[in-house]
C-alpha cells in the first residue's frame, strides 16, 4: 500500500510589546511587523499583558496586521493585556469581538 505524507509547517510568531504602542512607537512596531510577514509569517500572537498603554495608532497597527494576515490565509490573537487603560481601550472598541484572545 502506498501512503502520501505531506507535512505542513506553519509558524507563529508571539510579539511581545512590554512598552506603549501609541503614535510614537507605533511606526517602529509596524516596521518589524512587515519584516515578519516579509519572511513569511502570517500568524501573530500579540502579547499586550504588560503593555500600559495604547491609543489609536496602536489600535491600527493592530488591525492592519491582522487584515492583512487574513488576507494571506493566517490570523492574529492577542494575550490580554494586565493594565485597565488598555483593556478599557479594547473593550470600548470592540476590539474585544474582533479578536481571539489566548492565554501563554
Amino acid at each position: 500500500m502506498k501512503i502520501v505524507v505531506q507535512e505542513q509547517i506553519e509558524r507563529t510568531v508571539t510579539v511581545a510589546i512590554p512598552d506603549r504602542l501609541d503614535a510614537f512607537n507605533a511606526p517602529a512596531v509596524r516596521s518589524q511587523l512587515d519584516e515578519l510577514m516579509g519572511d513569511g509569517v502570517k500568524r501573530f500572537v500579540v502579547d499586550l499583558s504588560q503593555t500600559p498603554f495604547m491609543d489609536s495608532a496602536g489600535m491600527a497597527v493592530l488591525v492592519s496586521l491582522l487584515r492583512r494576515c487574513r488576507q494571506a490565509g493566517g490570523d492574529v490573537k492577542l494575550v490580554w493585556p494586565q493594565f485597565e487603560p488598555v483593556r478599557r481601550v479594547l473593550q470600548l472598541t470592540q476590539f474585544d469581538r474582533i479578536f481571539e484572545f489566548v492565554e501563554l
